[in-house]
């Protein structure tokens, strides 16, 4: 078994007085998607933030490609080449795809922005990643949700990340749309990066995920390799429920109903 990309031990945040993870175990290996799942406030948006650099854990320890790390903040989250796509997407929307993409890189020649070499590795670097973009001077504020998602994404890659974390990339997209950003996750899994994706759709997680990590009420409680289980054993895990198969019945099949006589 090689090391893996990313490994939390025991890590625990707590606001306030109320614990908001408690003891979490979690892995990502390189070129795995790996599935966040849970209710609401069972945890999954705390975590990301910690391994991202958003917020300090409490308790635990962080390994990074076998090594022990403080993730101190965002800088240092990326500079061990961890890169995250937070929900709002945070795109300029009176900006184009290529500006969007550069924003806070630009490259400069002479004082100037260096807009045709900032246009065509855009270009290459999107169809790289099979991301069809019709014309990449178009505003963002005129792009699909979609293409939309995908440049946030592409824009997490240009820092070479190893490690990816996706929050909610499908939100709000129609089929098409998902089919598009379950696309690019696919092809950035082909090259070797590791991914965590917090999602709320199962037919997504089971379309594209490798493992399923399950947290509810703060706490780890279930993993589940995606082709080795289903998604009522994941509904289950999330909400603590035991399958119907695995349920008594409330009366014996041979007995009335009650208030009826037996016929």
């Amino acid at each position: 078994m090689t090391v893996p990309l990313l490994e939390l031990r025991g890590i625990s945040k707590w606001f306030g007085a109320v614990q908001a993870l408690a003891a979490v175990d979690f892995e990502c290996r390189a070129g795995e998607v790996v599935a966040l799942v849970g209710d609401n406030g069972a945890g999954k948006s705390t975590l990301a933030k910690i391994i991202a650099g958003a917020l300090p854990a409490d308790l635990g320890e962080i390994h990074f490609e076998g090594q022990l790390v403080a993730i101190n903040g965002p800088n240092h989250a990326a500079a061990l080449r961890i890169a995250v796509v937070y929900q709002d997407l945070a795109l300029c929307d009176n900006l184009d795809v290529v500006a969007n993409l550069y924003l806070g890189r630009e490259v400069t020649a002479g004082g100037w922005l260096y807009e045709t070499e900032m246009e065509r590795t855009a270009i290459a670097l999107l169809a790289g990643l099979s991301v069809s973009m019709p014309n990449v001077r178009a505003p963002v504020v005129s792009l699909s949700g979609g293409q939309r998602q995908s440049i946030a994404i592409v824009r997490a890659t240009m820092g070479n990340p190893k490690l990816v974390i996706l929050d909610e990339p499908t939100a709000a997209l129609g089929v098409a749309q998902t089919r598009q950003v379950l696309d690019l996750i696919h092809c950035l899994r082909g090259q070797g990066l590791g991914i965590i994706m917090i999602c709320h759709k199962l037919a997504e997680v089971f379309a594209i995920s490798d493992r399923i990590v399950v947290l509810r009420l703060g706490r780890h409680v279930e993993t589940f390799h995606t082709d080795q289980t289903t998604t009522q054993e994941v509904v289950n895990a999330i909400t603590n429920a035991r399958s119907v198969e695995s349920t008594p019945a409330l009366w014996p099949r041979s007995s009335s109903a009650p208030g009826e006589s037996a016929r």
